[in-house]
């Protein structure tokens, strides 16, 4: 069983100041019962549901800043651990930080790349103390604590960070789930004691397999240790989607409702787990899916403009989309793009996928 004083130790016994949650607010729509925020970050606001376009290594692929600003996103992802191995930390910090260095002025949240060492589980040692593991670029070992994570992430000075956990396969077992949560948990209480940025957010990572109470447990040890928010982490692993939303539900019955709630990797049923009481997400999934000639409508259907059928079509990708690309160029022309290889395809059909996805998310948001 897992160690109770392990569990909720709280930030007074850690010695760390309290953290001041004037920086989120949320109500309720008297519309719809949503949740409806706004993060209120360094003089920078994002209102709440809201989408961040994945940028991993500082760009989110085949669009430039000012088109993500256009489509009206206000927080974009990027990647601790890939910003780490390339360019640098270091270099980026010297720069200017990550915002400078990319040329974006709105918020940004960088996940602390525990994923990635999850997925490399063939090249990687975890340990009490932190990762090991060997560089997908030349093989070299790469050892990250949960203090050296947060460093990285400060010299980044991103908005949001988040703390190194361990992310449990799917399926595993009752004492695999435990190892995992007891591990992330630890990490954690050595997280928060670590110096960060004037104005730069911690958050946590919910972990537990799918197992309810230990979910539960996690996140109140979360909320304990004094974390401005929570991520939800390890869902959407292989299990059922009706398994994820009952998984999800008990943590969220344990959340109070000043904090907020980011699900990690959420690219489907997203209006599902809005109205379940989520506030952030975070996907590849409308940009890579554009990447592949798949194009989002708004009556939920997808469809692929490779396809013969459009060779003569002179319709916007949607009728009822205002985006750049549906504004001035048809089905038609669009196809021709991909079936030349043009980078400019994947860059309109990008622009619409994320605009159909962050009208579809803002709609709820008014």
């Amino acid at each position: 069983m897992i160690e109770e004083k392990s569990l909720y130790k709280t930030a007074k016994d850690l010695n760390v100041a309290q953290i001041d949650s004037s920086n989120t607010v949320f109500h309720r729509s008297p519309v719809n019962n949503v949740r409806l925020g706004k993060l209120n970050i360094r003089g920078k606001t994002a209102k709440t549901p809201l989408f961040m376009p994945v940028a991993t290594r500082g760009t989110v692929r085949a669009l430039t800043p000012s088109q993500l600003k256009e489509i009206g996103f206000e927080m974009i992802l990027s990647n601790t651990y890939h910003l780490h191995e390339r360019p640098g930390e270091e270099v980026i910090d010297k720069l200017g930080g990550l915002h400078k260095f990319m040329n974006w002025d709105g918020l940004i949240l960088t996940d602390s790349g525990g994923y990635q060492v999850f997925s490399l589980s063939s090249h990687r040692k975890i340990t009490d103390e932190g990762v090991f593991f060997r560089s997908v670029l030349d093989g070299k070992e790469i050892y990250l604590t949960p203090e050296k994570v947060l460093h990285i992430q400060k010299k980044l000075n991103t908005n949001i960070a988040i703390f190194l956990d361990e992310c449990p396969e799917y399926p595993c077992n009752a004492r695999r789930e435990e190892e995992s949560l007891i591990r992330t948990l630890k990490f954690a209480e050595r997280s928060i004691k670590v110096e960060r940025n004037p104005g730069q957010l911690f958050f946590g990572v919910v972990q537990g397999g799918m197992n309810f109470k230990l979910r539960q447990e996690c996140a109140q040890a979360l909320l304990s240790l004094g974390v401005d928010g929570l991520a939800i982490g390890g869902l959407s692993m292989g299990e059922d989607s009706s398994l994820t939303r009952e998984v999800l539900a008990a943590t969220l019955e344990v959340i109070p409702e000043d904090k907020p709630r980011y699900l990690m990797g959420a690219g489907s049923d997203i209006l599902t787990y809005i109205k379940m009481g989520i506030d952030m997400f975070d996907s590849v999934f409308p940009t890579r899916l554009a990447r592949h000639a798949s194009a989002f409508l708004y009556n939920g259907e997808r469809i692929n403009i490779s396809n013969k059928r459009f060779k003569e079509d002179a319709s916007p990708l949607d009728e009822g989309c205002d985006c750049y690309a549906c504004r001035n160029f048809s089905r038609a022309y669009i196809r021709h793009l991909f079936l030349c290889d043009e980078i400019l395809g994947k860059t309109l059909l990008s622009i619409h996928n994320l605009t159909v996805l962050f009208k579809t998310v803002n709609a709820l948001n008014s």
